[in-house]
């Protein structure tokens, strides 16, 4: 048995922490600087506020190169420069768990023409923790330190140990990059992780809050579809005021008060009030809500569950038991495969697209006719190379 690597403290930057870029001409200095290596890899995170904000904006954005050294950036101090936007579009990002911050970067015109994400790469490589202080410390014996993940950035100013947090996420990003990509190669990985980067990079990103009243915490209390008529108008209420005011829904009214006073509003305004917590009661916005769905006509009420296709797979055993059957048959030989494959089930095939294959197909379809099946429903090449046979062969086998 062999000793375990030591790991080292990380706990500032290397080069000391650099100062945050609120005026331009700092800015384009380092661009410059950038410039002078055109090859080079940069390494890119975003900090956003969304505990805190309905926006999902950037509050921050961490830069780095090897030539600029890092770049902690203001994007309330100014608009991005051409410069910039021009040169990060010419180089590959690196980052860690590129969808959450590649849309928040978007919105600040910054777009990658290649990728390579170090969570992403991590998860095809099956290591058992992706956070990114884990990776670091996988592959560099790095421990970095990682207090203010959840931090209001978009307080000013930033306090400098959070600068510092945010300076680390990227100080060691490309190493990191470097290590990956060499134990991709060696699993034969690398071509798939290029497709995965590019999806990435290409895909349209939902919404980073759910965009469904339906989508509230505990709503399973509510048995009524007055009460779930409450909720609705209390949820479009509060997400208008989260949005004027930009505040985290939360920070208006917890689901979990909402809720409760959505089960009570049938009942009367008092029961109403007392389900509220105390500096909410004296507030009419919340009952003329509830009292919106109260008053709702029937045709106008909400359904008491929501419709979706494929219906959720969590009632097919009950509804429709041959589709369960089907679906829990290749789901365990899928799983098996991502097993043989050292990756997590969901990296192989996005269970999304496992159910609605299995929902759309009665028949058991030729190999081929999977295959194109599975692209058509989102898929990578790599993912149907490396499922449609498994998926084929283990219906084939039921039958």
């Amino acid at each position: 048995m062999t000793d375990s690597p030591a790991v080292t403290d990380l706990r500032s930057p290397r080069d000391g922490l650099a100062p945050v870029i609120d005026r331009i001409q700092p800015l384009l200095q380092w661009c410059e600087a950038a410039a002078a290596v055109p090859d080079e890899p940069v390494a890119v995170d975003a900090e956003r506020a969304s505990s805190y904000r309905y926006s999902s904006r950037a509050y921050l954005v961490q830069l780095r190169t090897e030539a600029a050294g890092t770049a902690l950036i203001d994007p309330l101090a100014f608009t991005m420069p051409g410069t910039l936007t021009s040169l990060l579009a010419a180089r590959e990002w690196v980052l860690h768990a590129a969808g959450q911050d590649l849309p928040s970067l978007a919105e600040l015109g910054l777009r990658p023409s290649s990728l390579f994400d170090t969570e992403l790469a991590a998860r095809l490589l099956g290591m058992e923790r992706v956070g990114l202080g884990a990776v670091v410390e996988d592959t560099l014996g790095l421990r970095l330190a990682k207090e203010h993940s959840a931090a209001d950035w978009s307080r000013r100013p930033l306090p400098e140990g959070w600068l510092t947090y945010a300076a680390l996420d990227v100080e060691v990003l490309v190493e990191v990059r470097d290590v990956l990509q060499e134990r991709l190669r060696e699993a034969g990985k690398d071509d798939w992780a290029r497709q995965e980067f590019d999806h990435e990079r290409l895909r349209e990103h939902g919404p980073t809050r759910s965009s469904s009243w339906r989508g509230l915490h505990g709503i399973g209390a509510l048995r009524s579809v007055r009460q779930l008529a409450v909720a609705r108008e209390m949820w479009t209420r509060r997400d208008e005021i989260a949005g004027a005011e930009d505040l985290s829904p939360h920070r208006v009214i917890k689901d979990r008060d909402l809720v409760a006073a959505a089960k009570e509003a049938p009942r009367g305004r008092e029961a109403f009030d007392r389900a509220l917590p105390a500096k909410l009661r004296r507030k009419d916005i919340w009952w003329q809500a509830a009292r919106t769905g109260i008053e709702l006509p029937p045709a106008h009420l909400p359904e008491r569950t929501e419709r979706s296709y494929p219906p959720p797979h969590k009632l097919w055993s009950k509804k429709h038991p041959e589709v369960a059957e089907r679906y829990q048959t290749v789901r365990t030989a899928t799983g098996q495969r991502a097993e043989d494959l050292e990756m997590p089930p969901e990296n192989l095939l996005q269970p999304a697209v496992l159910r609605q294959w299995v929902w759309e197909h009665e028949e058991v379809p030729s190999e081929g006719e999977v295959a194109g099946q599975l692209l058509d429903l989102g898929a990578r090449p790599w993912q149907v190379e490396q499922a449609a046979p498994v998926i084929h062969r283990a219906l084939t086998e039921q039958d």
